[in-house]
């Protein structure tokens, strides 16, 4: 009969919603209610060669975990894992029984030998070692069985089948369950690790479980299902499901206590669980972090990023490209028109006023007795980015995001007819609406995190007809608190909240450097301002 037992990640794969900053006092914590609860293996975190940090679950040497899980409980297996670089097998001193027990080695397909090599150096110094390659399902057949082969002469403490993607289904899985199964040598363990993209970590675990083999089974959880984008399968429910239906071995209160009074507060902080991304990224069989980018862009639409996502050829899916996604995503955005005529057209629409560029911050609700005032003394051009305000007077609507443009009906019917359309190349049915189209491509921004930004490729816009003065209301910078960055709730989008400050820090560097060439001013509040303000000051110095 086979034995069946749970590997907690919490520390580790968990670690990568907080950057592994769980505390000195939360790791411990941790680590023992896992070991109270009769979990069968801890992984306690990643073992590399950093600095220690005593509030990380990053360890740069395995003495440094000894601390962490003393007193050792009976019959618990703890173990960390390694990866890519590998630390140098040096700084790993013989297992003793004093802390680690094991060792998991995780690596990609072009990886193996190297891979194989480290763990024989551990195994050879008493570790029970894990042989964990990231992504196993996109091995051919014969590529692991080839890997199988190679891992039989190892003999490792276990092998694992590694669903990186959470693309798996029940038909997958148990198919290369079995093709496993019947090669893999017989006193080696089959690990299952799973990511829960489609909603299927919980399903997909008990199909294991109930399997009839003789083969030792593990399978990781995390408690709460804590891990990046979508998560994993929670331990508590496996670990639940297995006294009911199979054995009564695992104490889940102080699992549960574990949520309570340590992982809640990561939760508020940084969410994980479904997701569109994530489930976009599964079905597209490609890493989640190229749903993730494009979603975090907010100017394209979930079938866009669907179809940009189809284009990833499958050597490019396994492994996170940032280049290669932007520049299919430009590619996908880009559409050259031949914009001389239209740009002629806008200098002499606007041709020796003042001009204001009205963003969709809540300041210009807050503040739209400052904006009307100064509309009503300066007459200047105003132009409305990405949405068409009913409050002012607009002379010009300028839109490069898809998914503002698909609420283009309210231009026509809410907008006077005098108010001109301008929309950049990448919109292809803006000539539908008699808009004047600006090439897009153009107006890019070079920097990926702000690379077409409305606001800025309007400045872009006028700063290529030589326009020397702006002034800007609603630019207000990203708020922490998302329900405050729009005076509009329909505007409010779901960027995560790193990508926010990284924003932040992006236009007002940006900002700043356009300062040079043209003279930016604020009529309404604004995180932005200092920088410009700074930029002005040492301009005068110089």
């Amino acid at each position: 009969m086979s034995k069946i037992m749970i590997l907690d990640c919490t520390l580790r794969d968990g670690g990568y919603i907080n950057e592994w900053k769980f505390g000195e006092r939360t790791i411990k914590k941790v680590i023992s209610n896992l070991a109270h609860s009769k979990i069968d293996i801890i992984e306690c975190g990643f073992i590399e060669e950093k600095d220690f940090d005593k509030n990380k679950a990053l360890f740069n040497n395995v003495e440094r975990i000894r601390e962490y899980i003393e007193p050792k409980r009976e019959n618990v297996l703890y173990v960390g894992m390694i990866a890519q670089p590998y630390i140098s097998i040096d700084k790993i001193t013989e297992c003793d029984g004093t802390s680690i027990d094991g060792i998991r080695v995780t690596f990609h397909e072009n990886e193996v030998e190297e891979a194989l090599s480290y763990g024989k150096l551990l195994m050879e110094k008493g570790y029970k070692v894990f042989i964990q390659p990231v992504g196993t399902t996109s091995y051919s057949d014969s590529n692991l069985l080839k890997l199988v082969q190679r891992v039989n002469i190892l003999k490792p403490y276990a092998f694992y089948l590694v669903d990186t993607l959470g693309i798996m289904y029940k038909n997958d899985l148990l198919r290369m369950f079995h093709l496993i199964d019947n090669n893999l040598d017989e006193h080696i363990a089959i690990g299952f690790h799973s990511h829960n993209n489609l909603q299927l970590s919980f399903s997909n675990a008990q199909e294991l479980l109930m399997l009839h083999t003789k083969r030792n089974i593990i399978i990781d959880s995390s408690v709460f299902g804590m891990g990046r984008g979508a998560g994993n399968l929670c331990t508590e429910l496996v670990a639940h499901y297995i006294n009911e239906n199979i054995e009564q071995k695992y104490d889940i209160i102080p699992l549960l206590e574990i949520v309570d009074e340590h992982l809640s507060n990561f939760f508020i902080e940084t969410k994980w669980g479904y997701s569109i991304p994530y489930y976009l990224a599964a079905v597209n069989q490609c890493h989640p972090n190229y749903a993730s980018n494009l979603l975090n862009k907010q100017t394209i639409s979930v079938k866009a990023i669907n179809s940009i996502l189809k284009q990833i050829p499958k050597e490019k899916r396994d492994i996170y490209d940032k280049y290669y996604i932007e520049e299919l995503y430009i590619k996908y955005q880009s559409h050259y028109v031949n914009d001389s005529e239209n740009l002629n057209k806008i200098r002499e629409m606007i041709s020796r006023r003042k001009i204001l560029i009205i963003g969709p911050g809540k300041s210009i609700d807050l503040q739209k007795k400052e904006i009307n005032d100064f509309i009503k003394i300066n007459d200047p051009f105003v132009f409305s980015v990405n949405f068409t305000p009913q409050i002012f007077r607009i002379d010009a609507v300028f839109i490069s995001n898809l998914k503002r443009f698909r609420s283009l009906s309210d231009v026509n019917t809410n907008t006077p007819e005098n108010t001109s359309l301008i929309t950049t190349s990448n919109i292809t049915k803006s000539n539908d609406y008699s808009s004047l189209v600006i090439n897009y491509s153009d107006l890019l921004i070079n920097n990926p995190i702000i690379i077409d930004n409305a606001g800025l490729m309007l400045i872009n816009l006028l700063n290529r007809l030589s326009i020397k003065s702006v002034y800007l209301a609603g630019f207000d910078g990203f708020s922490l608190n998302k329900t405050t960055n729009y005076f509009s709730s329909d505007m409010i989008n779901n960027s995560e909240i790193e990508e926010l400050v990284k924003k932040n820090k992006a236009i007002s560097e940006y900002l700043s450097v356009i300062n040079r060439e043209m003279d930016i001013h604020f009529i309404t509040s604004t995180v932005y301002r200092d920088a410009v303000e700074l930029q002005k000051g040492n301009m005068v110095d110089i």
